[in-house]
């Protein structure tokens, strides 16, 4: 492959991953609205569920059956895209959307300085360490931050981890397949745990319609586009794209749910954000 053309799949890649991104945290946002009505777990089956049947309805992935292996690092793809989505809406509930990813993004962050031995690394474990310390509720100038709710962003941290590290690997199948196989291993735990808190509630037609828009937006349309991109894109550069997340969080969560931060609480999300950015500077 020419310069020219490396160059434009990388182009795409990264306006793909940024696509979803945006579809990701403008999705969380309308979630947080359900969280009162069914509650997390129900929403969390709305979205990984509704998912699934749609990726297995476009991407028929049976037409390509899977080896030992790939079912293998499908199964643990899809538990942790399960348990991340779980772990995460439970924060939302309890703190701040931007805040909560702001400390999610960890995951990516260390999963960037891993495959590198840079001195800038360095730096940039500096400026996550500095913003963390302005974000956990540690010490009295946090906002009162429950820390029930930091511990599961905390959680879901480890699972985004997982989530690169294993979804590179599945990433030389078929993107949509993989997704597809990803999410109906995902939906195979976290649905039964959505029935088994909401009930027929779930069943309610507005109520489903929403869970729709929430699947397509926070899943079904963002694993897709991330599928792609990590075919072109390493890992460390991946997780540097995934760098933006707290500060677009934070925004979705301003416009659409009213979720004003303190300017303290915005300079420790842009230091996360410059400590994920630095991992990749070439």
């Amino acid at each position: 492959m020419t310069d020219d053309k490396k160059h434009g799949s990388a182009l795409l890649a990264g306006l793909a991953l940024l696509t979803s991104q945006l579809s990701i945290n403008v999705g969380a946002a309308v979630a947080k609205h359900l969280f009162p009505l069914i509650g997390v777990e129900g929403v969390t089956a709305y979205r990984v569920g509704i998912s699934a049947v749609l990726m297995m309805l476009v991407f028929r992935p049976w037409r390509t059956p899977l080896t030992w292996k790939q079912g293998c690092n499908v199964a643990i793809y899809g538990s942790v895209i399960g348990l991340m989505n779980l772990l995460i809406y439970r924060s939302f509930s309890l703190i701040p959307l931007g805040i909560a990813v702001a400390i999610e993004v960890a995951g990516p962050l260390t999963v960037a300085v891993l495959s590198s031995r840079r001195p800038r690394d360095f730096a940039a474990v500096c400026l996550a360490v500095v913003g963390l310390y302005f974000l956990l509720p540690i010490h009295g100038g946090v906002g009162q931050l429950d820390p029930v709710g930091v511990m599961y962003a905390a959680g879901a941290a480890v699972c985004w981890a997982l989530y690169i590290v294993y979804g590179k690997r599945v990433s030389a199948m078929h993107g949509g397949q993989s997704v597809a196989w990803g999410m109906l291993a995902a939906s195979m735990f976290i649905v039964p745990i959505g029935a088994w808190y909401a009930g027929a509630t779930l069943l309610t037609p507005t109520y489903l319609l929403i869970g729709l828009v929430i699947a397509v937006m926070s899943s079904a349309l963002p694993y897709t586009l991330e599928m792609v991109s990590m075919r072109t894109l390493s890992s460390r550069t991946f997780s540097m794209f995934s760098s933006g997340a707290p500060a677009l969080s934070a925004l979705a969560g301003m416009v659409v749910l009213g979720e004003h931060l303190t300017l303290t609480q915005w300079l420790a999300i842009s230091s996360i954000v410059l400590a994920s950015a630095l991992t990749s500077l070439r």
